[in-house]
């Protein structure tokens, strides 16, 4: 199929041009061409990345969304998607340059250039007083990978700092870590059609149906054609509730557990002597920690069954072919990068990878969390996902880049260790791009805390989140429908975003902010961009050669393929979409195993603090909410958090519920389920202020990965008294209050929505 956009560029949407189209419309809908057209795109949601069609009217605004048959989606959206359009049009946007004139002012209008200038003159300023690594940049993976790279070379050459992370720190991490260290490679090794032809899927710690709700249709096709599911999870989730087998493991003993049923596997002979001993190394390391693992130790751990730990290897080890996903529930510990590795183990002992319906992934949270950690923009990585420590990486880098290995920064500190480096000063300026710490990270109070120690602070977004209400200059951007560009899907997949409209009121692209900043800062030379397929091309050169090789890929390419699977070193080249066939990418082709010892979580429950908390997603909301809190729909579905509560507790329905850490406290609404272990109890983690469910977590980081520990950590529940008030989402100066948001405040009620069995029934 040749260009969508070329092909279509106005449609008037009959149902026969749907089908031209390939979009599956239901019912005959029809428009005048003068009136709408449909602009190729996709969500600017989770990494399942489905393909949409935006409906621009003819005065150029955004006025709603079509379905769009892409090969990732095949026309589905979620609650989410459907709904993403009304982000660009909303009341809420931040339409023009806002500056405080002194810290406690509150925030004003301004212009670009008092802005911008304010801008410049505090990061030299910052930079001249304290040193280059004063100032700090913390950037995001929902953006497209542009922008994530344009974010790592200015950090790098135009503000000279080591000193810059990205949001995707609090996501991806572990799984990274742990693809490097067994693979060699970041990134899934199966397109997501290998499901269908699969015998067993295992999901651990990845609650599909509400944070991937497109990802579902594969698992269920690989049902119809009679595939067996495993569900490893606290809590009885809508996927758990439809699997074969749910194994309802203790928060944080995931290691335990898989190194269990390695036990089993290799105790009954269900391993591929062949694959291990042509394709691996260090099976005997591995085999030896699994020994000390029989069932009855490790469901012991794991708070289980035994019997569960055997069902679960039986069913694995016996299959001709088995796929293994799994997402932030194992990652979000301090054990997370292990956590992985013991389920790769478990894939290489058997061979369950290299080929179709055989294969392993880690499914991405932000919807360009995978493009967004392989351009540069992590603390300890260069463009096409090179090691910044490497001294021939550095030099490609320094000599395409046309500036001098010497001047190239050495390795930053992560995304929560950049923040509390706001406490002793030695970070003092900062300049982030859609991220909403105050809501993300661990132990809440304490980055707020930081943030006030910041002499000058600036934020980028399109909407006023809670970070950007306190900074000193908030610069607004456009949406994803307003600057275009790529994003790497959880399948490896690079797909193109076309733009859809002018940026809203005094809006400007990313790409155009950063490069003004820069002209201010003396080296707009280097950032002299016209456009952000301008900056794909610089891209494309600077990953040559590189693990996540870009060079083949051009914009007219995307267009016609509808995406391509990187590596892609040439333009003749099509693609990789299954990893590892052949080899692996180690000098030797070969796969490594791990050895892990399991080891309790940071925080260990104890008389005081007896139960576990855990945090995660629903399906009606998307990370801090800065978005989704503002969706009418959405907010209606899920107005406010809640907790869930096992029934062994005592609590009834709507009940207070008061929830204490060593950190904080909130009371919430009781969901009374039995889908819940006795001993956690979980909270959404999408609302701020009071009702942050990150005021309680642990801030503990995995000493690797440095991702924080998030998915566990010590509590008590008690019988509230009054139920925390959630504060809606600020706006900005001027403009009118969000009735929708305003209304959930008060809406003291449990979930209405089905979040899963017990919701409203058992």
């Amino acid at each position: 199929m040749g260009s969508e956009l070329s092909s279509f560029p106005v449609i008037a949407p009959g149902i026969s041009d749907f089908r031209q189209a390939e979009a599956s419309p239901e019912g005959d809908r029809r428009a005048e061409a003068s009136e709408i057209s449909l602009v190729p795109t996709h969500c600017c949601y989770c990494g399942v990345q489905c393909g949409m069609y935006l409906k621009v009217a003819g005065d150029g605004r955004v006025a709603g969304v079509e379905p769009r048959n892409h090969d990732i989606n095949k026309g589905k959206l979620c609650p989410k998607g459907v709904t993403a359009y009304q982000q660009v049009n909303h009341p809420d946007r931040l339409l023009y340059p806002l500056v405080r004139d002194g810290r406690g002012g509150e925030l004003r209008r301004a212009t670009w250039d008092e802005a911008l200038d304010r801008v410049a003159s505090e990061i030299l300023r910052i930079q001249t007083e304290h040193g280059r690594d004063a100032f700090g940049v913390y950037s995001g993976s929902s953006l497209v990978t542009e922008t994530t790279y344009l974010m790592g070379k200015f950090a790098r050459v135009g503000l000279k700092t080591k000193h810059i992370d990205y949001n995707g720190r609090l996501c991806m991490v572990s799984a990274a870590a742990a693809n490097k260290k067994a693979f060699g490679i970041d990134r899934a090794a199966n397109p997501w059609q290998d499901m269908l032809s699969t015998q067993v899927m295992l999901f651990a710690g990845a609650n599909v149906a509400e944070c991937f709700p497109v990802m579902s249709h594969y698992v269920w096709g690989a049902r119809d054609r009679g595939a067996k599911l495993i569900v490893v999870d606290p809590r009885e989730t809508p996927l758990a509730r439809t699997a074969d087998l749910h194994v309802p493991v203790r928060p944080g003993t995931d290691a335990a557990f898989f190194n269990g049923v390695l036990h089993v596997v290799a105790r009954e002979g269900w391993i591929d002597d062949v694959f291990i001993a042509e394709r691996t190394v260090g099976w005997e390391d591995v085999l030896a920690v699994a020994r000390t693992y029989d069932p009855a130790r490790a469901a012991e751990i794991c708070g289980i069954d035994p019997d569960l730990i055997e069902r679960t290897a039986r069913m694995w080890g016996t299959a001709e072919r088995a796929m293994a996903f799994h997402a932030r529930g194992i990652e979000h510990q301090a054990l997370g990068v292990e956590n992985a590795l013991t389920i790769i183990n478990l894939v290489l002992a058997t061979g369950q990878i290299g080929s179709e319906g055989k294969g392993y992934g880690t499914i991405t949270g932000q919807g360009n969390g995978q493009g967004g950690r392989e351009h540069g923009q992590k603390a300890d990585q260069l463009p096409g996902a090179r090691d910044i420590e490497n001294a021939e990486h550095r030099r490609f880098i320094s000599d395409f880049w046309g500036i001098e290995e010497t001047e190239l920064p050495h390795a930053g500190v992560s995304a929560v260790e950049l923040v509390h480096l706001m406490e002793t000063g030695e970070i003092r300026g900062f300049l982030a791009l859609c991220n909403n710490p105050f809501v993300s990270m661990p132990n809440a109070s304490r980055i707020q805390a930081c943030y006030e120690q910041l002499e000058f602070h600036v934020q980028v977004d399109f909407f006023l989140s809670e970070t950007a209400a306190r900074a000193d200059v908030v610069l607004p951007c456009g949406t994803w429908a307003e600057e275009g560009g790529t994003t790497t899907n959880a399948e490896g997949r690079v797909t193109l975003r076309h733009k859809a409209a002018e940026p809203l009121g005094e809006a400007r692209p990313d790409w155009w902010i950063i490069g003004r900043i820069a002209d201010r800062l003396g080296v707009g030379d280097k950032f002299s961009f016209g456009s952000v397929e301008s900056i794909f091309e610089e891209l494309r050169g600077a990953s040559k050669g590189g693990l996540a090789d870009y060079s083949g890929i051009t914009y007219q390419r995307l267009e016609e393929s509808g995406g391509l699977f990187w590596p892609v070193p040439r333009e003749d080249h099509p693609g990789t979409p299954r990893l590892f066939e052949e080899r692996f990418e180690f000098p030797d082709g070969r796969a490594r195993f791990n050895a892990v010892e399991w080891h309790p979580p940071t925080e260990p429950v104890d008389a005081e603090y007896p139960v576990r908390l855990t945090t995660g997603r629903t399906v009606a909301h998307f990370l801090s909410g800065n978005q989704t809190r503002r969706i009418g729909t959405l907010v209606e579905q899920t107005p406010r958090p809640w907790v869930e509560v096992h029934p062994s507790l005592g609590f009834a329905p709507g009940d207070p519920v008061r929830v204490v850490s060593r950190r904080g406290e909130i009371t919430l609404p009781a969901l009374v389920t039995d889908t819940i272990r006795e001993d956690t109890v979980f909270i959404p983690y999408h609302w701020a202020g009071a009702t942050a469910a990150n005021l309680m977590t642990v801030d503990a980081l995995h000493p690797v990965s440095k991702i924080p520990e998030y998915k566990v950590c010590a509590c008590r529940v008690e019988r509230g008294t009054e139920i925390t008030p959630s504060p809606p989402p600020p706006n900005p100066p001027g403009s009118p209050a969000n009735e929708a948001a305003a209304l959930a405040t008060t809406d003291l009620r449990q979930p209405s929505a089905p979040q899963g069995r017990g919701t409203s029934e058992t």
